[in-house]
């Protein structure tokens, strides 16, 4: 048979096609980022959305995805992140979340836990919470803080866990995966939080395992003390040990 330089060249092309790799399909998970505040955005603000295995509670968590906005004005703030589902185990736990920035200061949070790929329904729709400019921290607990570390096991990162205490000893925050409510009484250096209601959402186990072991330190609280120059709570147990360390927000 002749075979012409068409021919060959053909022939040496089609060979060549079973080497090559098949491109993944790219699965495209879609929502808005939300806050209340009526507020616009300023010009240079940045929102960062990422898709994360939250899998390992003693570990950073790995970013499988990441969205930056610019030039978005306010709420809501739509956001698209693009991954190849192959990569997916469903046997690993799985949040997005998302923060929005002016430059190095962080202007907006995720406070909550956001599962997706868990059996039920995404929540790709994100609220997140304004964060307060730093006032003053005084000798009195009374202020919003986030646990920097619980019953001397640290904290897991980017998952936060946070206690309001009003001046009137209204207590409130977010576990890190539910919401809770209650009172607190204060005297002098004491402090006694009452038992507290929570919301009776699931999560992720190292979520549960965290906020379960957050009402348990306040639960032993006794005592209290502030660093005012770390802008620090310290709250201790009736024997003085530290049961957890939060920081102003």
């Amino acid at each position: 048979m002749h075979f012409t330089r068409r021919h060959l060249v053909a022939t040496m092309a089609a060979s060549l096609l079973p080497t090559l790799p098949a491109m993944a399909d790219a699965t495209i998970l879609r929502g808005t980022v939300n806050y209340v505040e009526r507020m616009a955005l300023p010009a240079n603000a940045v929102v960062v959305v990422q898709l994360a295995d939250v899998s390992l509670a003693d570990a950073p968590a790995k970013i499988i995805a990441e969205d930056r906005i610019t030039g978005a004005k306010g709420s809501p703030i739509p956001y698209r992140l693009s991954f190849d589902h192959a990569g997916i185990n469903l046997r690993h736990r799985y949040a997005l979340q998302a923060r929005i920035l002016d430059g190095d200061r962080l202007l907006f949070v995720t406070t909550r836990h956001h599962a997706v790929f868990a059996g039920g329904r995404n929540n790709t729709r994100l609220l997140v919470q304004r964060v307060a400019e730093h006032a003053p921290v005084g000798t009195s607990p009374a202020g919003k803080w986030l646990a920097e570390d619980i019953l001397g096991g640290g904290v897991i990162d980017r998952l936060q866990t946070t206690l309001e205490i009003t001046p009137d000893g209204i207590v409130s925050g977010h576990g890190g995966c539910n919401r809770y409510s209650g009172r607190v009484s204060i005297t002098g250096q004491t402090i006694s939080f009452s038992p507290l209601a929570s919301t009776k959402m699931a999560c992720a186990p190292a979520a549960m395992a965290q906020e379960q072991k957050f009402h348990q330190a306040l639960e032993q609280a006794r005592g209290f003390r502030i660093n005012v120059r770390e802008r620090k709570l310290i709250l201790r147990d009736g024997t003085g040990a530290t049961v957890a360390r939060l920081a102003a927000m």
